[in-house]
């Protein structure tokens, strides 16, 4: 987007862009300083969907109102409805992602197994026993453990959500002692103990992205976009080679796969809310994903939040199977019922109150430490149950 600026300040002789860049976590700090305290440094920010609901609640955001032209029902219904408060949109996203499976299907047929479009958690594990081989530097699935409310218990809670857990019950108590959770989290320290890569506590995407183009993993669940490198040959030794599916369930599909999207949002205290507006609706545009795909291909556009892109016949064409799969991961991922209970929450791998990242951020250290064998996870959830009643009581709920 930033290499896009000259086209922008082209057909906007009047705007100019200021870019400011900053890795993930420094971002975070850095917006949320600046718009908690009203400093209007940053005119656009860029947010995610944990963010834009809340913020919104609290004022600190402009509502977008576009023009017809800009084509707002073309968004993608769960990507649009998981950036609006109150019916009206807060972000626009530049950016969205589900989480899928993907597998080398060559090894797949080589065990004589066939998965399902959406497989259970069951049959991944026989399927990762049956490919796993260690002494060939082969691992039969790959999967986040580096602790992080972003990092690995996105994957952990959307296996909770499918063995029918979920993060609070409708009186906002913690639910992380409760069966599904013991299920899920010993499951999966035992999927990825015995037949995972080593040291899995220290993996997240980019990673199991370097793994999976080596080679080295028979499958992965994680984010939708990560296909779109996986089947680039100029980026990848088994390009012709992976398949992909809907995330594994094992009680229930709802909340199985998770949704995520980078998007782009005003500050309340902007001081060029229309400067801004007209940037965000051009760089969220039909007409901006078609200017990516002239200048760097159709296989590099951002996908992830209109419809008409997967309806476009230049990206169907380089994009193929993970299109269609990516598409049907968003349109059933639904952040108002992700879980088999109901919950007063909203949101597929995360609970929209400020208090969840450090609650999640607790109880990814606690998982990832299960994970490395220092404790049990009885220890893990029961330590992380405790922390998730003192931060509740703390903020008075």
């Amino acid at each position: 987007m930033q290499k896009l600026t000259s086209e922008f300040e082209k057909a906007y002789p009047d705007i100019t862009l200021k870019w400011n860049i900053y890795n993930e976590g420094s971002l975070r700090m850095r917006a949320i300083a600046d718009i908690a305290s009203g400093g209007g440094r940053y005119d656009v920010l860029t947010i995610g969907m944990y963010e834009a609901p809340i913020w919104a609640e609290r004022d600190w955001l402009q509502p977008l109102d576009f023009d017809s032209s800009y084509d707002m029902n073309d968004l993608l219904p769960s990507v649009r409805d998981g950036l609006s408060y109150n019916g009206k949109l807060y972000a626009a996203p530049f950016y969205g992602e589900s989480s899928m499976l993907m597998y080398r299907k060559d090894l797949m047929d080589k065990a004589g197994i066939t998965l399902d479009e959406r497989p259970t958690w069951r049959s991944i594990y026989y399927a990762a026993q049956s490919i796993h081989d260690p002494e060939n530097n082969l691992y039969g699935i790959c999967l986040r453990g580096k602790p992080g409310w972003g990092d690995n218990m996105a994957l952990i809670t959307t296996m909770v959500n499918s063995f029918g857990g979920q993060w609070f019950n409708m009186s906002w108590t913690p639910q992380l002692e409760s069966t599904p959770w013991q299920e899920a989290v010993s499951f999966y320290i035992d999927l990825l103990t015995s037949y995972g890569p080593p040291n899995s506590e220290k993996n997240s995407f980019n990673e199991i992205l370097q793994l999976a183009r080596n080679g080295q993993c028979g499958m992965w669940i994680d984010a939708s976009i990560a296909a779109s490198f996986l089947t680039d040959g100029n980026q990848s030794d088994y390009a012709d080679n992976w398949a992909f599916a809907q995330a594994p369930y094992k009680t229930t599909s709802s909340g199985a796969n998770w949704l995520w999207a980078w998007s782009l949002a005003i500050s309340k205290k902007s001081q060029n809310v229309e400067a801004a507006k007209t940037f965000i609706s051009w760089a969220t545009s039909k007409d901006y994903i078609k200017l990516v795909a002239s200048k760097n291909g159709w296989a590099n556009i951002p996908t992830g939040t209109r419809t008409s892109t997967y309806q476009q016949e230049e990206f169907l064409s380089v994009a193929g199977d993970f299109a269609k799969a990516e598409l049907e991961a968003m349109r059933t991922a639904d952040p108002e019922n992700s879980t088999l209970l109901p919950s007063p929450y909203t949101g597929v791998q995360f609970v929209s109150i400020p208090e969840f990242v450090a609650i999640a951020g607790a109880t990814g250290q606690q998982i990832s430490e299960a994970l490395e064998g220092k404790i049990t996870v009885q220890q893990a959830l029961s330590r992380s149950q405790t922390i998730a009643l003192r931060e509740m009581r703390r903020s008075g709920n």
